[in-house]
């Protein structure tokens, strides 16, 4: 049986206006923050601050303890021998591989971030998303990144999603909760906004764009509109919530720019770890070897990159 829950302040979240969306405006300012350009310590403190917002996630049907143990060093060390290189922010791994996370980690500040609610699809009844959510806690997440149903967010049923979310929230406590929206799926910018409300006001410690498992994950205008509504949602209730880009970050140039993005909307107050994370499995890679370039003048070889 389908657990069912009535939060008392949905009817009004679910009233607000829906806000319109000028595609041709936020695809114009986006490209317009891509186009800036970092450079000498301004890179170098940039790259730094990517690499310790970074969520180095690895969510693949092959994942085994042996690889979630090498993830973890990399994590906490992610270029041994080089000093002044920052932990990342956490790890992101499925719920099986917690407990080896949560030993392999034990000491360092590197955090667990468990996707959980089934995840990549989010479509089982509400009961096992609770119980996957729970299994997760149960072995030492310190955050959970949950996946909403994009089927009935679509069909109108957005009083389930938000409900879902709440529940969710509500079991995980003082454990993050980050809401991802699977924004390629959603089909238009008007949706990934109400959505992103949606998400925030049911509770979501985060919104995150992606999954990583679509065609189409995190992209410049997707990641400002998400960050106007976190400035809106601030202005509104004086509460902060955090930004997780996901799917498709690959570069260090894709890095800088969404911290672009997230201080010309948000400010310099969600420049850190606590607010703002970049989920990949590639990029650290990038950011380690243009962080070489910038400090010796020369590109490090892939080789020389520690590998997870």
């Amino acid at each position: 049986m389908t657990a069912t829950l009535l939060d008392p302040s949905r009817d009004t979240a679910l009233a607000r206006k829906h806000v319109r969306v000028d595609a041709v405006m936020l695809e114009s300012r986006a490209a317009e923050l891509a186009k800036r350009s970092i450079k000498t310590s301004a890179k170098l403190a940039g790259i730094d601050l990517a690499i310790r917002c970074t969520d180095l996630t690895t969510l693949e049907g092959k994942d085994s303890v042996g690889r979630v143990r090498s993830l973890c060093a990399k994590a906490i060390s992610p270029r041994p021998g080089w000093s002044g290189i920052p932990s990342v922010a956490a790890v992101c791994i499925y719920p099986n591989l917690v407990s080896v996370a949560k030993e392999a980690l034990a000491g360092s500040s590197v955090k667990i971030a468990s996707v959980a609610t089934a995840f990549p699809s989010g479509l089982v009844d509400l009961d096992i998303k609770l119980a996957d959510t729970a299994q997760a806690i149960a072995a030492g997440a310190d955050e959970i990144d949950m996946v909403i149903d994009r089927g009935a967010f679509l069909a109108g049923r957005e009083d389930l999603v938000f409900d879902e979310i709440a529940a969710i929230k509500r079991l995980c406590g003082p454990v993050h909760l980050k809401v991802i929206l699977e924004t390629g799926e959603l089909g238009s910018y008007e949706a990934t906004r109400r959505a992103s409300d949606l998400a925030l006001e049911a509770g979501a410690d985060f919104i995150k764009s992606s999954t990583g498992k679509v065609g189409t994950n995190a992209t410049f205008p997707t990641a400002l509109l998400m960050s106007e509504a976190l400035r809106d949602f601030h202005r509104r209730t004086g509460e902060i919530r955090g930004l997780k880009l996901a799917g498709g970050v690959r570069t260090t140039k894709q890095a800088l720019t969404y911290l672009v993005i997230v201080k010309e909307t948000l400010g310099d107050a969600w420049l850190n770890p606590d607010l703002f994370r970049l989920g990949a499995s590639s990029l650290l890679d990038d950011l380690l070897m243009q962080l070489e370039k910038e400090r010796t003048g020369h590109y490090a070889g892939a080789d020389y990159i520690p590998k997870d």
